[in-house]
Parts: C-alpha cells; structure tokens; sequence
C-alpha cells in the first residue's frame, strides 16, 4: 500500500497535466490541488510504514480517496478522454472511465483494512485449521 501510494503522489509531481485534466471545474486552484494531494499521498503512504502512524495514515488515505471521488466522477460523468498517459497504458474508454467508479471503494476498504487496531493479523490467525502447532504470542 504505501509504495502503490508514495508512487502515486510522485506522480502529481512528475504529471501534473495528467492530473489536471481530472479537476472539476468548480475547484479552485487546480494546479494547488494537485500538488497537495500529491503531497498527501507522499506522506500517508510513508506514514502507514509506521506501526505508530499507520491506523491514522489509512484514515487519512480513506480521507483523501473520499476528497478525491468527485473529480474521478467528473471524469466520468464528461466523458474526458484523458491524456498524457504512459505509452504502455492504452487511453481509457468511457466504460473504464465508469468503471474507475468502484474500484474507488476497493481502494477505500484495503485503507481501511489498515484502520484495525492489528489490521486484520488476529482475524486471520484465528482460523487455523485443526491440528496446527501455534507459536505463543511474542510480548
């Protein structure tokens, strides 16, 4: 999660004209905002490294993925063709466009599986089938 998050904020950076494109517009200060957002997820996905940091950087990711919905909407709600992408991405369609849509909630649940006080260890440690030798737990 974090590099898929720090990569994506040097992204901003590197391309900003990608991201403009996708900025409504009834938003103020474009250009700003693409920055700040690159920046925010530069810092929370390095920030969800951190045992310490990393239940606050997935609410703030989930935070951020929220902020950003109306753009990816607007998006597809204007049919924007969208330009400046790498040569190896084929341009998207409008049914990618729509489709963009709900992947913005899987990315929203896998931030919020890092919300969880042990992000989902314990759950999973669980289910062990029966007969399996478990470790005591490490204090």
């Amino acid at each position: 999660m974090a590099a898929f998050y720090v990569f994506a904020g040097v992204m901003h950076f590197a391309n900003p004209d990608f991201y403009l494109q996708l900025m409504p517009p009834w938003l103020p200060w474009h250009l700003e905002l693409v920055y700040v957002s690159g920046v925010a997820e530069i810092v929370l996905g390095l920030l969800v490294l951190l045992p310490a940091t990393r239940r606050l950087a997935a609410w703030g990711i989930v935070a951020l993925l929220v902020a950003v919905f109306p753009a990816n909407l607007h998006v597809a709600l204007n049919g924007i063709a969208l330009q400046g992408l790498p040569a190896w991405m084929p341009e998207p369609t409008t049914t990618a466009n729509w489709v963009r849509l709900p992947f913005q909630a899987v990315l929203v649940a896998w931030a919020w599986w890092y919300t969880r006080p042990d992000h989902g260890r314990a759950a999973i440690a669980t289910r062990r089938p029966a007969g399996i030798a478990t470790l005591p737990p490490r204090r």
